[in-house]
């Protein structure tokens, strides 16, 4: 057999250097979130900051959610389809989104009266001497940075909802006052009422609304002026927000173009926190508390904080007075706990107290027993609840309990576990007695071994990650802290720091998406905030799907589980939606949905009413398919996908300008309002409509549905090239070129789905690059990720190396990486992540078209590297390895025996395969066995 060098030479290759390109590190504790360390195990997960003297463990659960189940259906919404499809065939846009608004949106959660709450505030506004007054004394009042665009509850303020006085004071000439000056805030949310020197100069209501506001000269005082707002928000974030781009400062300014910032240091008081109840379209994702150290003081040095990808292990280690500490932490899968471990290299040095504390208003901290304590909370607007508990074990010295602190003195060595359980048990039901599960397995856990929980964490962790690995370029920059070479990443080459971004995806999956477990949302699992960004749940029209791209490709199946399971919940709960809203067969599933699993449109005509989610969560089931040829998984979602092709088959209407099948109505996510059949929505139905094929004659049933479906795939509106040479987003021929919209959602067809690929529609891959440029290169994080995507299919290896430079930036104003390199948004989103790493697995493999490709669009600052154990779609798995931007040696293993059709630098190799036998080529795809 001569393929045994070859292995011996690929085992070799991917040990050296490995572990360095699967290790964070930094020199010092963070100090903001987004420089935290996260471990996960699917249901719980954690974020370490490491801190010295301080410590701070902030966890999650991942079934902690505001909300109910509920009905999110509006009854009889389908009445007003046709005339909404009317009044879009008309080009009667506005119209028709009014007529949305009142009639078609989903069905909020229960409000309560506010007007007696409104009138009380209102009040406080027509004291004489009132906190609006020039002569107001404010010297009681706490201090805040002013402004904050993600909300006062970034600055303090969180859990808050209700009326707050801002005041502020600012310092006007003789000049100034003989002139008129203009007030800028941009952005307050939501409600507000601005005072200047004791006189209502604007009010406002809704943070859409921009703030700018005439302040007449003879308002004005010479010296000193005083400038109040009382921001009243009923629910989510609050506060005067100003700009996003915060080099555009809110302030005043007059005509001669004197301008006086108002940024800083305000006085504010928090009038009334107890608002009337809001209604709400969907749920939002909660943190559940944190596990909080404070240890001996001491001279640190040394200090080292890691996150060991290949073990699946955060570390914290330093010196202090001669004596070397560590703290390791994992989140263990198959004992469902957070485990840490702190010991010292001299006996009798472990020293610390240690408690937990949660920001939800109703929480409450109690003893167990000597060695266990317990933490409750309640969400704020739900019916969720839960328990958390931890428990130490220590070698050596001692513990007690003492005003809610657990005190360690002079241990050897501790052991510690934490649980945690709510009260949720699916969709539709919450279980009255979790606390008695959740109190019996956290007495199991803590009975165990405390080696062999961190045993098995590491066997359950090493059989997932160890499948799978690579190793680009050389360790010049291996050394570096990670944040040092991120930043030295924007000017410098470290093909290094590109490996480790991948395993970090691979990493972040395995810890927020295990068998049985709810699928990684907006923040994969981690979440610290009460009022998260668009609620950290799972947004459908990119955002849920990009988390999963790289599943499979980088050998991680299982962990699609969750999604799957969140489909057929999603099957489920879209019966209801598809016949209130469209009087439809089948399923349907719009731009959102949470843990409750609601699928009505939400949030604003203009983007909420997108039917074409479903659609696009059945192509994960069908890849899952592709990779894995099981046919037995394709007869278990049979019936899904069946569903999903029966709403769209009665959905489509016959366009009476064009004759095609077109989608109405519906948006270009995002982009451009509700209309009438956009791109992106023909594209995924057609995919739809494939699947449903390929998979009926494959299961061998439903023959009539299938033929009847096969007829409508041509009428379906086509993929149209404009005026510009580009792909149409929309029927008309309307696309700007100058519109840099972060969403590129009518190049679906090209990425994640094949439609449009270079052999097969030369002319459309054209447009589709035509469209990119025009969209131009920047965005959000998770927008840079698909963008990696888009240029790897168009095989532009260097347009694809720049959008992930892009991507691997330090996050600023636009996307980029935060330190522990979390996606930027801005804010944090995980898909950004997940999105990145599957773009630069397409830069190596690609699998979707005619051939598996090998290197289609490798960059040549990644001339040279290794990879073992990406998966094809086919049934394939492959090691290969390259050097000097060249193939050097291919491995490759059938896992169903199908047809092999393999291509890199030119050369094609088509070949039947034997399931289960290994396929081993040299640099020209010369077969050696």
């Amino acid at each position: 057999m001569q393929y045994r060098p070859f292995c011996l030479l690929i085992g070799l290759l991917c040990i050296v250097n490995v572990h360095a390109q699967q290790r964070l590190w930094y020199s010092s504790p963070a100090k903001e979130w987004e420089e935290a360390l996260p471990i996960g195990n699917g249901r719980l997960g954690a974020m370490i900051y490491g801190g010295d003297h301080e410590e701070e463990v902030q966890f999650n659960e991942e079934t902690l959610w505001t909300g109910e189940p509920r009905s999110y259906d509006r009854p009889g919404a389908h009445r007003y389809l046709d005339t909404i499809r009317e009044l879009l065939d008309r080009g009667k846009q506005r119209e028709a989104e009014a007529l949305a608004m009142e009639h078609f949106m989903g069905k909020k959660s229960p409000s309560e009266d506010n007007a007696a709450w409104l009138k009380e505030i209102g009040r406080e506004r027509s004291k004489s001497n009132g906190p609006a007054s020039f002569d107001f004394n404010d010297s009681g009042w706490k201090s805040i940075a002013v402004p904050s665009y993600e909300g006062w509850e970034d600055v303090g303020l969180e859990g808050v909802d209700g009326a707050v006085w801002f005041r502020t004071a600012f310092h006007l000439t003789e000049t100034d006052v003989q002139s008129d000056w203009v007030l800028d805030f941009n952005k307050i949310r939501e409600q507000d009422f601005t005072y200047v020197n004791g006189t209502l100069v604007g009010h406002k209501n809704g943070d859409q609304e921009k703030r700018v506001y005439k302040i007449p000269k003879e308002q004005l005082r010479v010296g000193r002026n005083i400038l109040a707002v009382q921001v009243i928000n009923l629910t989510g974030k609050g506060g005067i927000a100003g700009y996003k781009d915060t080099a555009q400062a809110i302030g005043l300014r007059n005509a001669n173009g004197r301008f006086i910032p108002l940024a800083g240091t305000w006085k504010y008081w928090i009038q009334n926190a107890n608002v009337p109840k809001v209604g709400v379209y969907q749920a939002s994702y909660q943190p559940f508390g944190s596990l909080r150290f404070v240890f001996p003081k001491g001279t640190t040095r040394e200090y080292r904080r890691s996150l060991d990808l290949d073990r699946g292990v955060a570390e914290v280690r330093y010196k202090q007075d001669g004596v070397s500490f560590v703290r390791s932490y994992i989140a263990s899968f198959p004992d469902n706990a957070v485990a840490i471990r702190l010991s010292a290299d001299l006996p009798g040095r472990i020293s610390f107290s240690m408690t937990m504390d949660s920001k939800h208003p109703q929480h409450r901290l109690y003893k167990l027993d000597e060695h266990t304590l317990a933490l409750h909370v309640k969400v704020k607007d739900g019916v969720l609840e839960g328990t958390s508990f931890v428990s130490l074990k220590l070698d050596g010295g001692k513990v007690y309990e003492q005003d809610g602190y657990l005190h360690v003195e002079r241990a050897n060595r501790a052991d510690i576990v934490l649980t945690g359980a709510t009260n949720y048990k699916d969709f539709r039901h919450i279980s009255p007695d979790y606390l008695v599960r959740a109190k019996a397995h956290h007495a199991y856990v803590h009975k165990q071994s405390s080696d062999a929980i961190w045993q098995r964490h590491d066997k359950d962790y090493r059989n997932l990650f160890h499948r799978f690995s690579i190793q680009l370029g050389h360790p010049e920059k291996d050394n570096l802290p990670t944040d040092e070479r991120l930043r030295r990443f924007v000017t410098e080459d470290d093909p290094g720091l590109v490996a480790l971004y991948v395993q970090y995806g691979r990493y972040l999956q395995i810890a927020s998406s295990r068998e049985g477990t709810q699928p990684a949302n907006l923040q994969g699992i981690w979440n610290h905030l009460l009022e998260p960004s668009w609620g950290s749940k799972y947004t459908t029209n990119i955002n849920l799907e990009m988390n999963y791209w790289p599943t499979e490709m980088f050998n991680l199946s299982e962990l699609h589980d969750p999604l799957f399971r969140m489909i057929r919940e999603l099957s489920e709960a879209g019966k209801s939606t598809a016949r209130s809203y469209y009087n439809a067969r089948g399923w349907v599933l719009h731009h959102n949905t949470d843990i409750w699993r609601g699928t009505a449109p939400i949030n604003h005509a203009n983007h909420g009413i997108w039917p074409t989610g479903g659609a696009w969560l059945v192509t994960h089931l069908w890849e899952h398919y592709r990779y894995n040829q099981d046919t037995a998984f394709l007869r278990a979602y049979y019936p899904i996908i069946k569903g999903a092709a029966l709403f769209f088959k009665d959905f489509l209407v016959r366009d009476g300008h064009t004759g095609w099948l077109v989608s109405t109505p519906s948006n270009s996510p995002e982009n451009g309002g509700l209309v009438k059949g956009p791109a992106m929505d023909h594209q995924l139905i057609r995919a739809l409509f494939n699947i449903f094929v390929k998979s009926s004659a494959l299961v061998g049933e439903d023959q009539s549905l299938r033929d009847s479906v096969n007829t409508m795939i041509p009428k379906i509106a086509p993929n149209q090239i404009g005026r510009y040479g580009q792909l149409q987003e929309w029927l008309e021929d309307i696309d700007d070129p100058e519109n840099k919209h972060r969403h590129v959602s009518h190049l679906w067809g090209l990425h994640p789905g094949d439609e449009i690929n270079m052999d097969s529609t030369p002319a459309l891959v054209e447009a589709a690059k035509k469209s990119l440029l025009m969209r131009g290169d920047d965005g959000t994080g998770w927008s840079l990720a698909w963008k990696i995507n888009f240029w790897a299919r168009l095989k532009d290896a260097p347009h694809t190396y720049k959008m992930i430079k892009m991507l691997l930036r330090p996050a600023g104003k636009a996307g980029g990486s935060y330190p522990n390199l979390f996606d930027a948004h801005p804010p944090f989103q995980i898909d950004g992540n997940f999105g990145g790493a599957a773009g630069i697995g397409e830069m190596l493999v690609q699998s979707h078209a005619a051939y598996i490709d090998i290197l289609p669009a490798l960059p040549e600052q990644l001339s040279e590297g290794h990879v073992k154990g990406f998966k094809a779609r086919g049934g394939f798995e492959m090691d290969f390895h390259w050097q000097d931007s060249r193939l050097s040696g291919l491995r490759i293993r059938s896992t169903a025996g199908n047809l092999l059709r393999v291509r890199c630098g030119g050369r094609a190799v088509e070949m039947a395969t034997v399931k289960d036998k290994i396929y081993q080529f040299d640099a020209n795809l010369n077969l050696l066995n």
